[in-house]
């Protein structure tokens, strides 16, 4: 047996790929020192059951059983039935079409998307998008029994959808099976992409000052005394089997004025053009949606004052600085750039015409050519986080799972073949669970989170071979990655996170080095 995984225990429904499962840290004494280089691949918006549900030796679907697994009505009763999934499976202007009425009378249990006697829509296929909110995903999760994905979506049955993902059609699984996967892998924050992409880089939570009385004052939420629920309207179907719920608002801000859901940033490329005869590097203030800078610090001023080289590969930024005409766009269309998914252009000190913007904020290139380059040269910085473009990031509603998986699994073959593989470590993830359900109950934290569990790989000559850790993480374990990597200070919100889960029981975040093993 190799000697990386003395701690395994073989299991049975693995055997056949030599692989093994053990949870903690059983590796032995390291020295850290040896990573030169840190990589972070960004995806999109899937739970762990959602694509890694079947993986042997992980805690997946397996281990659900039926009463676990059903979803409960907005009055606490159990569904007869999952709710149709609203307007239908498909997004629109996919084939094949599964209309809303095809999906009527699904079974109150977790099923199959690419089931050949079923709704056989693949990997390839564009699912229409579902709900991943701020409010939403804490409702959803009803306190950690997560019986209310359905009762509180838009998309109807789709949340309890996932896919049976064998690893001829999934490259990424393939990789997983080959390294480090991680099954206790959480979002650092409830909801959706733009709040999980601020994790990512701070731990924090960004602010609008005096929202109440800006632009923006339409946009705070009401919310009920528990401060985690959305106050519902008077007109809202009682049941989840009538409609889509209905709220006084679902805004982007809290009543504490905190950004939760997607705002624009206030430096191009933005969602948010720039003011009529105004500076054309900024987003228009004016427009409610128009997040102001932000102040906080994040893990590039860290790196900065330590003297670590980093940047941000934005896959079509250069584009997207270029011609607005890239950002967004219709289902499948190229390259779809999604400005809230750039976390440092919110920050004043990257701002544009700043030394530290044009060093640190750079362009990945469409379909990740210039990202690629820097592999292949041996050029990446020390700390590297890449964001693939839209349609490349596997974001249900607006792109499929396959073209994504298989560009990352590109990426993995590039680095594998860098000049700096031998003492590299990727992170693959994705920023969050995309409204899907998933049945592990995220451990209870702080405010913010964290939320739903999604799927993580670690992927090193370091990594564990065919492993998967058990270990207890989620978004900020990456910052606690690089923070004991490169010896810096903590952020505050690191520790105010593992603060508040011990204070409710549980324990703090892992760092991910239980995934990794420096003995070789």
């Amino acid at each position: 047996m190799n000697k990386k995984l003395v701690c395994a225990v073989p299991l049975l429904a693995t055997a056949a790929f030599g692989l093994y499962a053990c949870g903690g840290d059983d590796h032995h004494d390291n020295d850290i020192s040896s990573v030169k280089n840190v990589v972070v691949i960004y995806a999109e918006n899937r739970s762990f059951d959602n694509l890694y549900g079947h993986f042997p030796g992980a805690n997946g679907l397996q281990n659900v059983t039926a009463a676990s697994a059903q979803q409960l009505d907005r009055d606490g009763s159990v569904l007869a039935t999952l709710p149709k999934i609203w307007t239908g499976l498909t997004a629109t202007g996919v084939t094949p079409v599964i209309t809303e009425a095809m999906t009527a009378n699904l079974p109150n249990a977790p099923f199959a998307i690419d089931d050949p006697k079923g709704f056989n829509t693949q990997l390839n296929v564009t699912t229409r998008d579902l709900y991943h909110r701020f409010y939403e995903n804490q409702m959803q999760i009803d306190g950690g029994k997560n019986d209310k994905f359905a009762a509180w979506a838009d998309s109807g049955g789709l949340v309890m959808g996932h896919y049976d993902t064998p690893p001829d059609k999934l490259p990424l699984y393939k990789i997983a099976q080959q390294y480090t996967l991680a099954d206790n892998f959480f979002m650092g924050a409830f909801g959706g992409s733009f709040l999980n992409h601020q994790w990512l880089v701070c731990a924090c939570t960004p602010t609008y000052p005096n929202a109440n009385t800006s632009v923006a004052k339409g946009s705070i939420s009401v919310v009920n005394p528990d401060g985690v629920s959305l106050t519902v309207a008077s007109n809202s179907p009682a049941s989840a089997l009538s409609g889509i719920p209905k709220f006084v608002n679902s805004g982007n801000l809290t009543p504490d004025f905190y950004a939760v859901n997607t705002m624009q940033p206030p430096y191009q490329p933005s969602g948010n053009a720039p003011a009529s005869g105004g500076d054309p590097a900024l987003a228009d203030p004016s427009v409610a949606t128009t997040l102001p800078p932000q102040t906080q610090q994040h893990i590039g001023d860290l790196l900065n004052n330590a003297g670590v080289s980093w940047a941000w590969y934005g896959g079509s930024w250069g584009a997207a600085l270029q011609s607005r005409t890239v950002i967004g766009g219709a289902t499948n269309s190229v390259p779809n750039f999604q400005t809230h998914h750039q976390p440092f252009n919110y920050f004043a000190d990257l701002a544009p015409g700043t030394a530290n913007r044009a060093q640190h904020l750079l362009d990945g290139g469409t379909n990740g050519s210039e990202f690629i380059k820097a592999i292949d040269a041996g050029t990446l910085p020390q700390v590297a986080f890449y964001k693939p473009q839209g349609n490349l990031n596997e974001h249900a509603g607006y792109t499929d799972v396959a073209s994504g998986d298989q560009h990352i699994a590109d990426l993995i073959s590039h680095l594998q073949n860098s000049p700096q593989w031998k003492n590299m470590v990727v992170i693959v993830t994705y920023d969050e669970n995309g409204g899907f359900w998933d049945h592990v109950a995220p451990p209870k934290g702080d405010r913010w989170g964290p939320g739903t569990r999604i799927p993580a790989l670690i992927v090193s000559p370091y990594a564990k071979k065919g492993f998967v850790d058990h270990t207890q993480y989620d978004t900020t374990s990456i910052l606690r990655f690089i923070t004991k990597r490169f010896n810096l200070p903590e952020l505050p919100g690191l520790k105010s996170r593992d603060d508040a889960l011990v204070a409710n029981g549980g324990k703090a975040m892992g760092d991910l080095t239980s995934a990794l093993d420096f003995s070789r």
